[in-house]
C-alpha cells in the first residue's frame, strides 16, 4: 500500500501535513476509539516532526506509559509512502520483534483503529533459521533421537524435491519450533561459520526466502539491532561479490530501546576464525587446474594457519567463570600471525595472474578474494593492540580466534548518522544525569535533537520496592554464609521461593547471566523435590523459544518466568506479573569487551561498571508497572548494597 493517510497537498511539505494527521490521530481518533489522551504523545509527536523534517537524529527518552511506539510508528509509515521506501524498526533482540507484531501489539492497534493496512514485515537474524547443511548432518547421525528425522521430514516438499517454487512459502524460523530448548535448536540453527554463499541449498533456505519477502515490504521492515549492524558492516562487501544487501534502501530508522546499539555495533563487526574453516576456504581455489606456485601456496598457508592456533592453544589461558580464553600476547605469536599474513599475501598475487587464465570460477573467486581480505584486515589489527580486544573459544583442536575493533563509531557514522536520513533513538534510558553525551560520544553522533518525557504512572502509589543486601534466613535474620557458596545459593534460592509464594506465582525473576539462572533452577528443584507440587508453573529461558516462553507467562497468570535477556522490552499489564525480583545487581559481565573498557578507566567502578547496572536495573524495574491499573512488588538482591554509594544510588532509582 502507498497511499497516505490523509489527503496529500502537493504545494505544502508533507512533514508538516503528516504532524498535523498524527496530532489530529491523538487527539480526536484515538480518544474516539476509546484510548486515553496523552500529553505526552502530542509533545513527542512534534519533536519527531522536527526530526523527519531536518533529516536529523533524535534522541527520543520516554518513560513507561507515554506510549512512544504508535509515535515513532506512525511517522515512520507516513514517511515510508512518502518517500516510497519502507522504514526500519530495529529492535533490541527477536522477543522485542515478536512483541511488536503480536496481534495485540501495536501496529495491530494502529491498523485496527485508523483503518490502515499496515504492510510490516520481519527481518530475522540468519541464526532464528534452520540450516539445511547442519540438519542433514545432524539427522545422520546414529545416536541422535527421531527428532530431527521429523523436523525434516515435515519441511516443505519443494526442500526435498527440485520442484518449481511458485510462491513465498515462509519455514524454518525458530518461533516454528517452540518446543526446542537452546541446546537442541543451536544443532540445527545457523551459525557464524556456515558459508552461505557457497552453499548449494541456499535458493530453497528458508533464510533466503523469507529475505526475498521482507525486501518487497512497502511500509515497515522490522529486525534486529544485530540484524541491522550486519547489514552495515556486510553493505560493501556484499555489493563487490554481487549480492544484495541484506536490507533494501530504506526511509528512515527507529532504534528502540536504542541504548544497547553500540553493543550490537561491536558484535557485528566481530570476525571469527577457525582453522577448519579457513582451509576449506583456500582449499576452494584448488579445484580445477591451477597453476602450481598457486597450489603450493595454498597449502604453505594452512601449515602456517595450523601452527598459528597451535600457538594461540599455548598463549592463552582459561578465564574463570566464563567460556573464553584470554591471549597472552608475545612476540613469537605476532610473528606468526605475520607470516600468516604475508602467505595470504602471495595468495592474492597468485589470483591475480589465475583470473587471467580463467581458469577459476569467477562467483567462487570472489567469494574467497572476500573472505581473504576481511581475514587481512583482523589479522591486520592484533598489531594495533590499543584498538583490539580479542580471545580465544574453545578446546584442544577446536579453537576459534575472535576479533573484535574496540571502536566503531567510524564505521556508524560513514555509514548511518551521516546520511540524510531521520534516526530515531527510542528507550525509557538514554540520557545520564539527564546529559545523551554519553550515548552520542560512544556511538560518534555529532550533531542531534533530544527531548526526555517523564513516565505518567504513580509509582509511588503503584509500586513498593525492597532490597536485600544478604538473603534472609529464620527470623527475618540475615544469612551469615559467605557469597557465592553452597549455603548462600540456598539460602537466597529459599528467599526466592518465599517471595513467589507470596504473590501466587505471577513473577518475573531477572538473571545478569545464564550461569546464575542455571544454578537457581538446580538449587529450587533440589529444594522441592520431596515437597508438594508448586501451585504453579516455573519457565525457565532456554528451555524453550522465547516468544513461547513470554506468551505462556501471560496467558497462565499464575506463573513464574526466570530469564536472562528480559531486562528491556517485556511487556505485560495486569496480574500476570505482580512481582519483580532481581536476582543479583546487573553489574556488566566478565567478558573482554567490558574488561578493555575497565582497563582504559581512570575509575571502572564508576565510570564503567554503576552507569551499566544502573541503566539495566531501571529498565529491569521498569517491566512491572505497564499501565495505570497495575501495582506490585520489586525485590533486589545484591551483596554489593553493603556499599553505602551502591545502596544510595540504587535507592534513588526506586519509588
Amino acid at each position: 500500500m502507498s497511499t497516505y493517510p490523509f489527503t496529500f497537498d502537493p504545494s505544502r511539505p508533507f512533514v508538516q501535513q503528516a504532524g498535523e494527521w498524527i496530532a489530529d490521530v491523538f487527539y480526536d481518533i484515538l480518544p474516539e476509539a476509546g484510548l486515553e489522551l496523552r500529553d505526552e504523545q502530542i509533545y513527542m509527536a512534534f519533536q519527531l516532526e522536527k526530526a523527519y523534517a531536518e533529516k536529523k537524529t533524535i534522541f527520543a527518552e520516554a518513560g513507561v506509559g507515554t506510549g512512544k511506539t504508535l509515535v515513532y510508528l506512525l511517522y515512520a509509515i507516513a514517511y515510508a509512502r512518502y518517500t516510497r521506501k519502507p522504514a526500519i524498526i530495529a529492535c533490541a533482540d527477536e522477543s522485542l520483534i515478536e512483541q511488536l507484531v503480536k496481534p495485540e501489539g501495536d501496529i495491530s492497534k494502529l491498523a485496527q483503529y485508523l483503518d490502515l493496512q499496515v504492510d510490516a514485515r520481519l527481518g530475522k537474524s540468519p541464526d532464528q533459521y534452520i540450516c539445511l547443511n547442519k540438519l542433514d548432518a545432524v539427522r545422520a547421525e546414529p545416536l541422535e533421537d527421531n527428532l530431527y528425522r521429523e523436523i525434516y521430514s515435515d519441511l516443505p516438499e519443494f526442500v526435498h524435491y527440485s520442484d518449481t517454487l511458485q510462491r513465498f512459502y515462509p519455514y524454518g524460523n525458530r518461533k516454528d519450533y517452540p518446543e526446542l530448548n537452546d541446546e537442541q535448536w543451536n544443532k540445527i540453527g545457523w551459525d557464524v561459520f556456515q558459508d552461505c554463499l557457497v552453499c548449494s541449498q541456499r535458493h530453497r533456505c528458508g533464510q533466503t526466502l523469507s529475505r526475498d519477502y521482507y525486501r518487497k515490504a512497502t511500509d515497515l521492515i522490522i529486525c534486529s539491532h544485530d540484524f541491522y549492524m550486519e547489514h552495515v558492516w556486510t553493505y560493501e562487501g556484499r555489493k563487490r561479490e554481487g549480492q544484495l544487501p541484506l536490507l533494501p534502501e530504506h526511509s528512515s530508522v527507529v532504534f528502540d530501546e536504542g541504548h544497547l546499539l553500540e553493543t550490537a555495533a561491536q558484535n557485528a563487526l566481530t570476525y571469527k576464525l577457525k582453522q577448519a574453516l579457513f582451509e576449506s576456504i583456500v582449499t576452494r581455489l584448488l579445484d580445477g587446474e591451477v597453476r602450481e606456485t598457486l597450489a603450493l601456496a595454498v597449502e604453505e598457508v594452512i601449515v602456517q594457519s595450523d601452527r598459528l592456533f597451535h600457538m594461540l592453544g599455548q598463549y592463552s589461558r582459561p578465564v574463570p567463570g566464563s567460556d573464553r580464553r584470554d591471549i597472552e600476547w608475545s612476540d613469537e605469536l605476532l610473528k606468526q600471525i605475520a607470516d600468516v599474513k604475508r602467505h595470504i599475501d602471495l595468495i592474492e598475487e597468485e589470483l591475480v595472474f589465475e583470473s587471467g587464465l580463467f581458469t577459476l570460477d569467477d562467483y567462487q573467486l570472489k567469494i574467497v578474494e572476500e573472505h581473504l581480505e576481511m581475514i587481512q584486515l583482523a589479522l591486520g589489527l592484533c598489531r594495533q593492540q590499543d584498538q583490539l580486544i580479542s580471545w580465544v573459544e574453545g578446546e584442544g583442536d577446536d579453537l576459534t580466534l575472535v576479533i573484535m575493533p574496540k571502536k566503531v563509531k567510524e564505521v556508524l557514522g560513514e555509514m548511518v548518522f551521516d546520511k540524510q536520513m531521520p534516526v530515531i533513538f527510542s528507550s525509557a534510558t538514554l540520557s545520564v544525569d539527564g546529559s545523551f553525551a554519553y550515548i552520542a560520544d560512544s556511538l560518534g553522533i555529532e550533531k542531534y535533537l533530544s527531548f526526555s518525557v517523564a513516565s505518567p504512572y504513580d509509582y509511588e502509589q503503584q509500586m513498593k520496592a525492597e532490597l536485600f543486601q544478604a538473603p534472609l534466613i529464620a527470623n527475618g535474620t540475615p544469612t551469615t554464609a559467605t557469597v557465592g557458596t553452597p549455603a548462600y545459593q540456598l539460602a537466597q534460592t529459599e528467599q526466592v521461593l518465599s517471595l513467589i509464594g507470596q504473590s501466587g506465582g505471577r513473577s518475573l525473576l531477572l538473571f545478569s547471566s545464564m550461569q546464575e539462572l542455571t544454578a537457581f533452577r538446580q538449587t529450587a528443584e533440589s529444594l522441592l523435590a520431596d515437597a508438594d507440587p508448586l501451585p504453579y508453573r516455573m519457565l525457565y529461558e532456554g528451555t524453550a523459544e522465547i516468544s513461547h516462553l513470554i506468551s505462556a507467562f501471560q496467558q497462565e497468570e499464575t506463573s513464574v518466568l526466570c530469564a536472562v535477556t528480559l531486562w528491556e522490552g517485556l511487556d505485560i499489564p495486569g496480574p500476570s506479573l505482580s512481582r519483580v525480583i532481581v536476582w543479583s545487581l546487573p553489574f556488566p559481565p566478565n567478558d573482554p569487551v567490558f574488561a578493555s573498557r575497565r582497563a582504559e578507566s581512570e575509575d571502572a567502578f564508576h565510570d564503567v561498571d554503576m552507569p551499566y547496572m544502573l541503566l539495566r536495573l531501571r529498565q529491569g524495574i521498569g517491566r512491572l508497572i505497564r499501565s495505570r491499573e497495575d501495582a506490585g512488588h520489586v525485590s533486589i538482591f545484591g551483596h554489593e548494597l553493603a556499599r553505602e554509594e551502591v545502596r544510595e544510588a540504587v535507592t534513588h532509582l526506586l519509588p
